[in-house]
């Protein structure tokens, strides 16, 4: 009989029947998120708001005022950020043009996302992260594009989020590549982001996952008064906008429909910021996002990516959408005196700990397959050994069919194992993991009667 190695090293291991954790952080990753800085975070927003309005189609020659200062800004300390790394950290405009559409576009218009890439230092390692927040902003009349419009939560704070992200990361190496982007148009229909997903197509970009920041630095819900700076929601699709028929003949033998690669994206964030990010649990809603709102993260779904969206636990929407007035005793206007830093500080963290872990570790395992060439009650996994840094080993993870969460993770260093577990009882998943402990996204198996 083949014997297995198991070993619950480098993780976070929770055992059925067992309240005991076991926490192992990598220095490296600890430091990475302990740089994040609430002064800076508070400076950076405080330099936004002061572009008056970022409005999509505001002003872009002023050089104090308007969308046009403000990406000049961004892209100004995107290269100092650069310089600080030693030149590794590129950093570009990703333009494109728009038309009047007769509804949230009324003049043609040159619109700039703000890129700062981080490639990896592995050739065989293809793999791309990208965080994002937009940088645009607007009032209550969607198309006033000269009214004063701070945004500084919405989307400030995902804005200052990704730019720290990249201070800080691009002082670091990773085997993956991390892009950091500023995106403009969201207000105006998602623009920048549909932009550079369509570019991501054309460019054959192998997207990972892709994380958007939006509306994440307000602890205070308006209305229902609660006041909750220890969580974040945490968005993801369940059947992939872009699923194909075969894909859905395998997600219904499979039973799937919660174990989509957004949602496996979206339970790895949960266990990785958690591990690296005290005082913080990060809330999982199986929802592609809130009602009657959008995200930078759905031309990225739209396109086959995993993507998720970062927002805060309760949000006010006072600051939301809002012209800067008082009316009966009640203030409206996103300002940076209603931000909270100190909670923006721990969602940058749950960032940073997800993308470093993330482009830190091996590729993730290929061709994983379950088979049921036969009536069992073991369960026999595959996989074929990703291109790249080769793994220490895998982690195979089980859990309960109406578990949201991966329950038990099992060490082995082969490429298949066969475990007292009926396939009908519990659904499974495999990663890589290298020898400092760093895991793969997790990929859900494909039935295999072969």
């Amino acid at each position: 009989m083949r014997k297995y190695c198991f070993s619950f090293l480098f993780s976070v291991v929770a055992l059925w029947g067992q309240a005991q954790d076991i926490i192992v952080r990598d220095s490296e990753i600890k430091s990475i998120v302990d740089e994040i800085s609430v002064e800076n975070l508070q400076a950076l927003n405080n330099k936004l708001v002061s572009f008056g309005t970022r409005h999509t189609l505001s002003d872009t020659t002023s050089a104090i005022k308007g969308i046009g200062a403000a990406r000049r800004w961004i892209f100004s300390e995107f290269q100092r950020y650069s310089k600080e790394s030693g030149g590794r950290l590129k950093v570009e405009y990703d333009t494109f043009f728009v038309e009047p559409d007769g509804n949230r576009i009324t003049k043609k218009a040159e619109l700039k996302n703000v890129l700062a890439i981080l490639p990896g230092t592995d050739p065989a390692d293809k793999r791309v992260f990208i965080v994002s927040g937009h940088f645009d902003s607007r009032a209550s009349n969607v198309n006033n594009d000269t009214i004063t419009a701070p945004g500084a939560n919405d989307d400030g704070s995902g804005t200052v989020a990704v730019m720290e992200l990249a201070r800080v990361m691009s002082k670091h190496k990773f085997n993956a590549t991390i892009i950091f982007a500023c995106v403009t148009g969201e207000e105006q229909g998602l623009l920048g982001s549909a932009n550079l997903a369509k570019r991501a197509i054309e460019e054959k970009w192998e997207i990972k996952g892709m994380i958007t920041n939006d509306i994440v630095g307000n602890s205070y819900g308006a209305e229902t008064d609660l006041k909750d700076n220890l969580r974040l929601r945490v968005f993801s699709e369940g059947v992939p906008a872009a699923e194909t028929g075969p894909m859905a003949l395998q997600r219904q033998q499979a039973g799937g429909e919660n174990d989509s690669p957004a949602r496996q994206f979206s339970r790895y964030v949960k266990e990785v910021g958690e591990r690296y990010v005290d005082n913080m649990e990060v809330k999982l809603i199986f929802r592609k996002d809130r009602y009657l709102r959008g995200g930078d993260h759905t031309p990225f779904s739209n396109a086959g990516f995993a993507a998720i969206r970062f927002t805060e636990m309760n949000e006010n929407f006072d600051r939301q959408h809002q012209d800067l007035r008082t009316e009966n005793g009640r203030n409206y206007g996103d300002l940076s005196e209603f931000v909270d830093f100190g909670y923006l500080k721990k969602v940058t963290g749950i960032n940073a700990a997800t993308l470093a872990n993330l482009a830190k570790a091996p590729q993730e395992p290929q061709n994983v397959s379950i088979l049921t060439k036969q009536l069992t009650n073991f369960t026999e996994l595959a996989w074929g050994i990703p291109q790249g840094q080769k793994p220490k080993g895998y982690y195979v993870l089980l859990r309960e069919t109406t578990s949201p969460f991966w329950e038990k993770k099992l060490f082995v260093e082969t490429n298949q194992v066969k475990l007292p577990y009926s396939k009908d009882n519990y659904f499974f998943g495999v990663q890589s993991v290298d020898d400092k402990g760093h895991e793969s996204l997790i990929v859900f198996p494909k039935p295999l009667r072969q």
